[in-house]
């Protein structure tokens, strides 16, 4: 009784330290506030004071909180209020008093007369201000206090150690019947140190000491976990004005953080039962709990729980816990857990992604299962049930897990510790559909060992809704890097790229495109042809083309009459086109280089165009020599050709008068050699030699190309010399003639 009653006055005091609070129930105010409490008839406020009863036989009223409070822990408590008795006696005796009292359970009636409203057989502990004997039916002022059960009036209740009958207080200071004045009661309460189940109880009226004992609780006030507390009074055979004021109920009590908490707690599926560590809890109470004691209770159970910290549980359930500054005197703070025990059960998940490219595996993220909606669970994964009991071989990467079709295990642990364990199924999300494929592109006549491929051409899948992306290599495709920027004009040789098919749910497949390059199919039978220029000819470009074009605006296989040029043709094969180029060559003309004359033979010197030459003097006769012979003075036409057969080169040739001898005497007659008559030939010159191949007389234009048979203007000896005529042709070439021979010349002495 004396932890219930400590904590019914906790709740009333003014703080006393950051961990207390002083909490008051009053009824104060005019009129009287009675918010909280309930009045009970004939009780009435009237002012600033509850009427109790009238000044009328028989009546009973009473006011009492609504709600019950418990004092289990409580170390101190105190009460202080007002009271009136007083009343117009007329031949009666004032009768019968006000009782304050703390009650197991709400008084379901109130009693008339002598027990100044307290029920027969009421459990608590009870005040008494008593004013009616009932033993000589005289006027007294007695204060009775029971700390137990009611039986009967409690002026005649006698337990050894729970209850107290003063003696007759009037003509004291204590006295309270005289006049219609308020006296002033001071009730105050502690643990017995010696007997730490009892109270040490004081109580003053008029500040005069009345009561001071331990009481100790009997019969039902043993057990009392929690009260009702209110006063009462009556009257009977006679009758009083009996009124309370200015109430002050006062409970030291440690300050919690929240009275009342609603924990989730679990239940293990198979076993039906559920642990948990009350303690956890504790610092929702609290602050700083480990300053504190705590005792926990199932609530309608006065004992104990023996180990909060595996605390079992198989359904909802109550815990009523208090909390004790051992530093202090202060009554415990109470506050309720409830446990709201219910299954954790957690759900089976399916995680599905891309088995890109057909790897055989997919990386899941297995923290995307949904396996509960409970915040703040732990999830460890196992990739065996085995591995899971066993606590061992944990996936350490469960955000980027790589595996192929299957199932992992979960195990959840909720923040109150519950477990369960699911099963994620791992499937692939369906690849696009892919085939390789093969791309032939037309060699570039700039750069023939390439092509110019539209990718985008590449027939890879028949699946809609699909996008490609194009890269040179598989590693590129997979990972993303060095796409292909313009795929419709892709420049490359002969090789492989890679298009990357990805559909809505961003899976991907690879197929690969082989590129060929077109090697270009040239005519092998079209060759440069030399012609003479005076002829045509025919250009044949083969058969097995597809299509012809050539320069002259011809699509013929076979162009016929052109002379000599530059020509192309267009020649295509299935979708590629080449254009190949053919000259028409005149030959190269042979050149007379030079035409010797000896006496009347000439020598025609040749080159250049292709030999065989063939040589003839008018153009109709040929010979193979380039020599002929008996000719006449004078003009002759040279003229040759080679194996080509052209129209031939021609010169013309002068074969000049030789002579032979002079016989420079001055007679006039043979004097001397004149070749004048050549004079008009382009760098003509005549030489003379002695035998020994000393030049001795050079006749040119100065010397009218003259000689007289002098050396240096001195005659020479009679002798045979040598000579040699030569000049360059008035034709294109400046063909060199040059004509050799002797002379004899003849000195007289």
């Amino acid at each position: 009784m004396k932890d219930i009653l400590q904590t019914f006055f906790l709740i009333i005091l003014i703080f006393l330290s950051t961990n207390s609070f002083s909490q008051t129930y009053q009824l104060l105010g005019n009129p009287v506030n009675t918010v909280g409490w309930n009045l009970i008839p004939e009780a009435i406020v009237d002012g600033d004071n509850i009427r109790l009863t009238e000044n009328v036989r028989s009546k009973v009223g009473g006011i009492m909180l609504n709600d019950p409070i418990n004092l289990k822990t409580c170390e101190n408590w105190r009460v202080e209020f007002d009271f009136l008795i007083s009343g117009t006696n007329l031949g009666d005796n004032v009768a019968d008093g006000i009782a304050f009292w703390y009650l197991a359970n709400p008084p379901a009636a109130f009693v008339v007369g002598g027990g100044l409203g307290i029920p027969q057989n009421a459990d608590g502990l009870m005040v008494a201000f008593d004013v009616y004997n009932n033993t000589d039916d005289g006027q007294m002022s007695k204060i009775h206090v029971l700390y137990g059960t009611n039986v009967g009036n409690i002026e005649f209740n006698n337990t050894v150690g729970s209850t107290f009958h003063s003696q007759n207080l009037d003509n004291t200071a204590a006295d309270f019947t005289g006049g219609n004045v308020y006296r002033h009661a001071d009730v105050r309460a502690e643990v017995d140190p010696a007997n730490p189940a009892n109270w040490i109880i004081q109580i003053r009226i008029n500040n005069m000491l009345v009561v001071n004992q331990s009481f100790r609780p009997s019969g039902g006030a043993v057990n009392m976990n929690q009260g009702f507390f209110g006063f009462s009074a009556s009257t009977g055979a006679s009758r009083a004005n009996q009124r309370i004021k200015n109430v002050r109920v006062y409970s030291d009590k440690v300050q919690l953080l929240q009275d009342e908490i609603f924990p989730d707690v679990c239940i293990d599926n198979e076993t039906g039962t559920g642990t948990v560590d009350l303690t956890t809890f504790n610092n929702q109470l609290i602050n700083n709990p480990a300053n504190f004691n705590f005792t926990y209770y199932v609530q309608g159970n006065a004992v104990p729980i023996a180990n909060p910290t595996n605390f079992q549980y198989t359904a909802n359930a109550t815990i009523q816990v208090f909390v004790k500054d051992p530093a202090t005197t202060l009554c415990a703070g109470d506050a309720l857990i409830h446990l709201n025990a219910a299954p954790f059960i957690v759900n089976d998940a399916v995680l599905t992604e891309c088995n890109n490219n057909n790897a055989a595996v997919a990386t899941y993220n297995l923290n995307d299962a949904n396996l509960t909606a409970v915040p703040g669970v732990v999830v460890q994964y196992y990739e065996t049930m085995a591995d899971l009991n066993a606590g061992i071989n944990g996936i350490i990467t469960p955000a980027a897990y790589i595996s192929q079709q299957g199932a992992v295990f979960a195990k959840v642990i909720s923040p109150l510790g519950c477990i369960d364990i699911a099963q994620i199924t791992l499937n692939f999300s369906p690849i696009p559909v892919v085939n390789d494929a093969i791309l032939r592109g037309c060699s570039l006549e700039a750069t023939p060992s390439k092509s110019l491929f539209d990718l985008t051409q590449a027939v890879v899948t028949a699946q809609a809704g699909v996008v490609r992306q194009y890269y040179p290599s598989l590693t590129d495709a997979i990972n993303d890097t060095n796409a292909i920027p313009t795929p419709a004009a892709y420049l490359s040789p002969t090789g492989t790229v890679y298009i990357k098919v990805t559909n809505a749910e961003g899976c991907f497949s690879v197929a690969k495109v082989d590129l060929v390059v077109l090697a270009p199919v040239y005519s092998n039978i079209l060759k440069d042809k030399i012609i003479c220029i005076e002829d045509k000819t025919t250009l044949d470009a083969g058969p097995g083309f597809d299509e012809y074009e050539w320069s002259t605006g011809d699509v013929t296989q076979v162009i016929q009459n052109v002379g000599i040029g530059t020509y192309w043709v267009r020649l295509r094969t299935r979708e590629c086109t080449v254009t190949q180029t053919v000259k028409i060559f005149a030959p190269q003309q042979p050149v007379i280089t030079g035409i010797d004359i000896v006496n009347n033979t000439i020598t025609v010197n040749v080159n250049g165009g292709t030999p065989p030459y063939q040589y003839s003097l008018d153009n109709i006769v040929w010979q193979d020599s380039n020599v002929f012979t008996g000719l006449s003075r004078g003009d002759h036409k040279v003229f040759v050709k080679d194996s080509y057969d052209c129209e031939p080169i021609e010169i013309t040739v002068t074969v000049p008068n030789i002579i032979n001898s002079i016989t420079p005497n001055g007679d006039g007659i043979n004097d001397g050699v004149d070749y004048s008559a050549l004079a008009y030939k382009k760098n003509l010159a005549f030489v003379v030699y002695n035998r020994y191949g000393n030049k001795i007389h050079e006749a040119d234009k100065l010397r009218n190309y003259k000689w007289d048979g002098t050396a240096f203007g001195r005659k020479i000896p009679t002798g045979t010399y040598w000579y040699i005529i030569s000049w360059n042709e008035n034709d294109k070439n400046n063909t060199e003639i040059r004509y050799t021979g002797w002379i004899m010349v003849k000195n007289r002495e």
